[in-house]
């Protein structure tokens, strides 16, 4: 029998219980899911980092922890989990709401809908956006989801850099790595898509200097992690032209604080965390396959490179 605990806030449990179950059924798998377990009997745990399981020395036989999220900066760190620990790559649910994010977000402002959309004045500027061919954009991030976004933007036909820690290829992608080649991919970045993670190495990696490489008047979708960017150096950059417009998912506060100057800038689309959500019955069946994995002894899927935090 496999015990699996399930570590998560109390809303999650409802919207995974019936999803988990389902899909570990399929794959003929005999196991206990529960929410209670001692720690001393759980071969798996189902994990968000925001559960009150933190300390990971008690579960004696744990074969692995699998992540509800993409994001697992808040347990990398944890000394006290020395087990694989596998991060959620949902293809069907978390990788396309990134997708659909990206590129409704990069049309919009490509297109400049917000001119027409909020139009007070019935102005009739007669202003035809470029092309799709015509404006460069740049993805921060080729992990799973900035490959996906980037894919995804060439079939539109916008011309895609992308760039990572190290080298990627991603056909149709000029693809550039390590910092000594940072300034050269946000130089052309009309439209700048943030995707990287949260690690100490890309906190305030868009800071004022950086602002200041990109295009005049270029545009900002972070849809990746709140601390990527300044904060103050972005509102400075707004408040001159550098930047035209930034529109925000993630911050380093969430909910984000009512007093934060996000709110009331003009220049700034502030959007609930919303880009990515994990989807229960996909996630569901990506955690239960890896369960069967760690049963019959294949390698984990998607596991984090502890060293490098994602």
């Amino acid at each position: 029998m496999i015990n699996i605990l399930f570590a998560a806030t109390d809303s999650r449990w409802p919207e995974y219980a019936a999803p988990l179950r389902k899909a570990l059924d399929a794959l003929g798998l005999h196991y206990v899911l529960s929410r209670e377990l001692a720690p001393e009997d759980v071969d798996y745990i189902v994990y968000a980092p925001n559960s009150d399981v933190q300390d990971f020395r008690p579960y004696t036989r744990l074969k692995a922890v699998l992540n509800l999220w993409a994001g697992v900066e808040k347990v990398t760190q944890n000394p006290t989990l020395t087990v694989p620990l596998a991060r959620m790559v949902d293809d069907e649910g978390l990788t396309q709401g990134m997708v659909e994010y990206v590129t409704g977000h990069v049309l919009r402002h490509h297109l400049g809908m917000d001119a027409h959309i909020v139009n007070p004045g019935h102005d009739w500027p007669k202003l035809t956006p470029p092309l799709a061919s015509e404006r460069p954009v740049t993805i921060l991030g080729l992990g799973t989801l900035g490959v996906a976004c980037a894919k995804a933007l060439r079939t539109l036909g916008f011309p895609v850099t992308g760039w990572s820690r190290s080298p990627k290829q991603v056909d149709g992608v000029r693809c550039l790595h390590g910092m000594d080649q940072l300034d050269k991919a946000l130089e052309t970045a009309q439209i700048l898509v943030l995707l990287l993670p949260d690690t100490p190495a890309t906190t305030d990696l868009l800071n004022a200097e950086r602002l200041a490489r990109l295009p005049k008047g270029a545009m900002i979708v972070n849809p990746g992690r709140g601390p990527l960017i300044d904060d103050a150096a972005l509102v400075a950059a707004l408040d001159d032209g550098q930047i035209a417009h930034a529109t925000l998912d993630v911050f380093r506060i969430e909910p984000l604080p009512q007093d934060h100057p996000f709110w009331a800038h003009p220049k700034v689309t502030v959007t609930p965390h919303i880009a990515s959500e994990t989807r229960a019955p996909s996630a569901a069946r990506v955690i239960a396959e890896n369960i069967r994995r760690g049963e019959v002894g294949e390698p984990f899927l998607h596991l984090v490179d502890r060293t490098a935090g994602y």
